[in-house]
């Protein structure tokens, strides 16, 4: 099987790319799965658990290596989050491993009991998050899961845009003390600049104060490139924030965007209700209001188009062309 395309979709966005400097990294699962394991052979402690995933989610090398630190318990996702509770209760550091539309939806009773409410410290991990799964339709999509756990207290969520974010979310999670979901897809990512990861902190990936894009995971690279477009041919300095951790959420660096920039894009691989959009703009409102301009992209409130990861976002306009278009179209109004 080869491997997954990154979500790039035109050979003008790759020739941009080329001009920053990106260079084109592993999926964000592989680098998961290989941080898990490093960490996971220096600690006993840390235990996997998995719904028929190993092999999805990257983990057979951790099989292997680790036999008796991986549970393999079908595809039963509610019992995945049931035994990966009991395990954290008794002082395991649990990773639980399953794809992203099935962990939150079928076990979302056991996440907001269980693992939540009985502040069990498990490190939800949703793979093939977002459109990952492409023409396998909205069944397989996972555009709720932001939405849905984000109505859930002492849970963070973690949206990593690059190897980088990957990596040290793992890092983060395996020290952390509350419970905590990881989102993955399945493309390969380009680098991005690096920068220090702690939770609750936004990543400053371009300057500018003309516009801001402020986005999440793998959408992050798209409004990279269309900001640089949009200086090239339009002569204007669009600052990109990338947020890593959507709830807890930046509150400083989103309110300080839209103190100073004309127009506020948000960019998410999401339904546009419930996610980082919604968050920023309850932010931004409840702060000091904003008389700027605010566009929330995501896929909207309907059953995704059939297609790859790249046809999909490129439909609904989180591809570099379709945001330079969105930032041009608010800041004519």
């Amino acid at each position: 099987m080869s491997a997954p395309a990154p979500p790039i979709h035109s050979v003008a966005a790759q020739t941009v790319a080329a001009k920053l400097g990106l260079k084109l990294g592993r999926p964000n699962l592989e680098v998961f799965a290989s941080t898990l394991l490093e960490l996971a052979s220096a600690d006993e402690s840390i235990v996997v658990v998995t719904s028929d995933s190993r092999g999805s989610g990257k983990l057979v090398p951790f099989a292997k290596a680790l036999p008796k630190q991986i549970v393999e318990v079908g595809i039963a996702e509610q019992n995945l989050v049931g035994i990966a509770a009991g395990l954290a209760s008794v002082g395991k550091k649990v990773f639980a491993v399953s794809p992203a539309c099935f962990l939150t939806a079928r076990s979302f009773e056991q996440i907001k009991n269980d693992v939540a409410y009985s502040a069990n410290p498990v490190a939800l991990v949703g793979i093939s998050a977002g459109v990952s799964y492409g023409a396998l339709g909205s069944t397989h999509h996972s555009l709720h899961d932001l939405a849905a756990l984000r109505a859930v207290n002492n849970i963070s969520l973690v949206v990593p845009a690059d190897n980088f974010e990957a990596s040290e979310a793992v890092r983060c999670a395996a020290k952390f003390s509350a419970p905590v979901y990881l989102r993955f897809g399945k493309a390969p990512l380009y680098d991005l600049p690096e920068h220090k990861f702690e939770f609750g902190c936004s990543r400053l990936v371009r300057p500018g104060n003309d516009a801001a894009f402020i986005a999440t995971g793998e959408t992050v690279i798209h409004a990279l490139l269309a900001a640089q477009l949009l200086e090239e041919t339009d002569g204007l300095k669009c600052r990109v924030v990338s947020v890593p951790t959507v709830k807890p959420l930046d509150i400083d660096a989103v309110r300080d965007a839209a103190s100073v920039c004309g127009a506020v894009v948000t960019v998410e691989e999401h339904m546009v209700h419930g996610g980082l959009g919604e968050a920023c703009a309850s932010t931004i409102i409840q702060g000091n209001g904003y008389k700027g301009r605010f566009k929330i992209v995501g896929i909207p409130d309907e059953y995704t188009v059939p297609g790859s990861q790249a046809d999909i976002f490129h439909h609904y306009g989180i591809s570099m062309i379709g945001l330079a278009e969105t930032v041009r179209g608010l800041l004519k109004r």
